[in-house]
């Protein structure tokens, strides 16, 4: 144990910080800024602006009983939040945190690498120990608050004369540069855990709103309805070959005549926890809000509520609270299918396992939700079998920081094939079903994915700022002969712009639902001389 003032300790903390936690922030600054002339002092600028601001703010907290606790949580808190921003160019903002919270631990597994534990040993637990170790001396009441007024005004003069003595370069950084604060570590962290914290306990609650109550099924086919919805996971529409790739990405799915692709579709958000609730609720994205979306009924609610029978499949982390209220709700992810599981994961095609006995077992219309695991990354070797290994050579890691951008972008391909395969398979089921069911698949992706362009990887970057990459998602559908009317419509509108505010009301109007909250105009199977 050793002695040392707090002042000291948060200095010497804030100096850490700067120095280990922030290689993304200057990474990202000299790529806008190039390091040399006049730039490195503006450079080195932002170094003092942050380290006073650290301080400041570890100024707040210093008292006996909070700056140890406090200062451990950051260690080990923004380890983690570095590795993930150098490794993948991402930013930690609140929608990542929830992200972090929602995981599941196979999702969490395949972010625990080598580089991830040096980081958090490193960075995290040993000065943490240090912390722990150190006798942090305090002074008298008053000594200790003129201390802390010291700190505030000092701190406070640093940041505005830094500013102000390069104010033209400031202007630029805060007009044209705005996003690169959100690589700032811990600030923006903290930033945005207290955001999430805000967010999701200390709003005010919202009554929860049903949707739908009217709901009833109006029927414009001779068949019960039996329509199954794929949705994708982190599939981009670039890497599609349906949307022009270059590479046989879809083999099987160019073949079907009958297969309606939509290249023109744009997502809700960057990531799962967004996307997920925000395509099957009534928001749209401009107003969607996570926590008024929790407290209302979702399409898939309303489809309850006119009695058609429903069954959501999940091979992906969960249903993000759209299918909480339903009664059939599989989690095909603890199956231990050989045939289709391996290492611990299921690949998507177990969820057609058992698909017919539930068809069978219900009258009526049917509606079935197929939840991806898709192209989730980053270790996308993992999410098809060694059979679709067509691209080669492949990066088998999930540290993608040890794979070139080729290894990289052929595994992502991989997954896109597999998916192509898992739809055609999903197509042949619905044809097998066609002579009793008036039969459709839509297919979208919650979000897309980035694959190194401009050194960003994976998603999850804020949507205004985000790589079109991580919102041009692929969509597409396939309908039977009984909705041939709405197949020839659709023809017609492929090319359009859509995006996945177009899903609530599509969902009702492929199932020939009638309600008050249904919105003709955002139907995409709407049709005028109908």
């Amino acid at each position: 144990m050793f002695k040392i003032k707090s002042n000291t300790l948060i200095i010497l903390s804030s100096l850490f910080f700067v120095l280990f936690y922030n290689f993304s922030f200057f990474g990202n600054v000299i790529k806008a800024y190039h390091f040399s002339g006049w730039n490195i002092l503006y450079i080195f600028s932002l170094g003092v602006v942050l380290f006073s601001l650290i301080i400041f703010l570890l100024n707040l907290v210093n008292t006996k009983w909070t700056l140890k606790p406090i200062l451990i949580f950051l260690f080990i808190a923004g380890s983690l939040a570095a590795y993930t921003m150098d490794t993948f160019n991402v930013v930690i903002n609140d929608i990542m945190i929830q992200n972090i919270m929602e995981t599941d631990t196979g999702e969490a597994g395949d972010l625990v690498t080598l580089k991830a534990i040096i980081y958090l040993v490193v960075l995290g637990i040993l000065p943490s120990i240090a912390v722990i170790l150190a006798k942090v001396e305090y002074g008298s009441f008053k000594r200790e608050l003129i201390n802390h007024i010291k700190v505030f005004i000092i701190t406070l003069l640093v940041i505005f004369i830094t500013i102000l003595a390069f104010s033209k370069f400031y202007t630029s950084f805060f007009r044209e540069h705005k996003p690169l604060r959100y690589y700032t570590n811990p600030t923006y962290f903290i930033y945005s855990v207290g955001k999430y914290v805000h967010r999701k306990y200390l709003v005010k609650p919202i009554l929860y709103k049903q949707l739908g109550l009217d709901a009833k099924v109006v029927s414009t086919t001779k068949k019960s309805k039996l329509v199954i919805m794929v949705l994708g996971e982190a599939a981009r529409a670039a890497d599609f070959e349906l949307n022009g790739y270059k590479r046989e990405t879809n083999p099987n799915l160019i073949k079907l005549k009958d297969l309606i692709n939509f290249g023109d579709v744009y997502s809700c958000g960057t990531e799962t926890a967004v996307s997920v609730p925000c395509m099957f609720s009534r928001l749209s994205r401009s107003n969607y809000k996570d926590a008024k979306a929790k407290k209302m009924d979702t399409v898939i609610d309303v489809l309850d509520h006119a009695g058609i029978a429903l069954l959501w499949k999940d091979n992906n982390s969960d249903s993000k609270g759209v299918a909480t209220r339903i009664k059939n709700y599989i989690d095909v992810k603890r199956f231990k299918d050989p045939k289709y599981c391996e290492n611990g994961e299921c690949f998507d095609m177990i969820m057609l396992k058992g698909l017919q006995k539930f068809v069978d077992g219900h009258k009526g219309d049917i509606f079935i939700v197929l939840h991806q695991k898709g192209s989730h990354g980053p270790a996308y070797y993992k999410r098809y079998p060694k059979s679709f290994e067509k691209f080669k050579p492949v990066c088998h890691s999930n540290q993608l920081e040890k794979c070139t951008k080729d290894e990289i972008k052929n595994a992502y391909d991989n997954t896109i094939l597999y998916t192509d395969y898992f739809l055609s398979n999903v197509i042949k089921f619905l044809k097998a079903n066609s002579k009793t069911h008036a039969t459709a698949m839509l297919y979208m992706a919650d979000h897309g994915e980035s694959l190194g362009e401009n050194g960003i990887y994976l998603h999850s970057m804020p949507y205004f700022i985000a790589p079109d990459f991580q919102k041009h998602i692929g969509a597409m559908m396939w309908l039977s002969d009984d909705f041939k009317a709405y197949r020839d419509e659709l023809e017609k509108r492929k090319n359009e712009k859509f995006s996945q505010d177009n899903l609530f009301d599509s969902i009702l109007g492929i199932m020939d639902v009638k309600t008050k909250v249904y919105n003709k105009s955002l139907d995409v199977f709407h049709n005028e001389k109908r």
